[in-house]
């Protein structure tokens, strides 16, 4: 094990928008570390890359165009995750990291394994919950899942 163990402290976790991006939709979510405001141009990389990963991934059939985005103001680093729905119940999980001190500069991770930190799960959860309850009911509600959210500390 590296370094000190760190206690767990809840980080508040806000719905933010749905993004339309063409034929997107895609819940979109804040949370913060501390208690500064989440920055505007970390949600906007954050949208910015949504838009890439999602021309990169058009060509992939079986999707709804529905699903979230964290942006995620840590501690140690800001992370962004882009997620979305395919094949009925498989979640597509995208995950970039950036330095704090160069918060719009990110790095696409999900090749080195990094899946998510405790605090992203947690939202993750929600949402799986969400997409079960909603669009695997046997009504098939797409905009009962777009129209639940999670808003407090994970």
């Amino acid at each position: 094990m590296s370094g000190d163990p760190i206690p767990y402290a809840p980080r508040r976790c806000q719905f933010l928008d749905i993004w339309e991006l063409g034929d997107w939709q895609l819940k979109v979510y804040g949370i913060v570390y501390d208690d500064a405001p989440l920055s505007p141009d970390l949600v906007a990389a954050a949208r910015q890359l949504a838009e890439e990963r999602l021309a990169l991934s058009a060509e992939q059939t079986g999707h709804y165009k529905v699903g979230f985005v964290g942006v995620h103001q840590g501690k140690t680093s800001h992370f962004v995750f882009v997620d979305w729905w395919a094949d009925s119940n498989e979640l597509h999980h995208h995950v970039y990291v950036a330095p704090l001190d160069a918060p719009t500069a990110f790095s696409y991770t999900s090749p080195s394994g990094l899946i998510a930190c405790v605090w992203d799960l947690e939202l993750m959860a929600f949402e799986r919950k969400a997409w079960v309850h909603t669009a695997m009911s046997p009504q098939g509600d797409i905009a009962a899942y777009l129209n639940r959210h999670f808003n407090g500390d994970l």
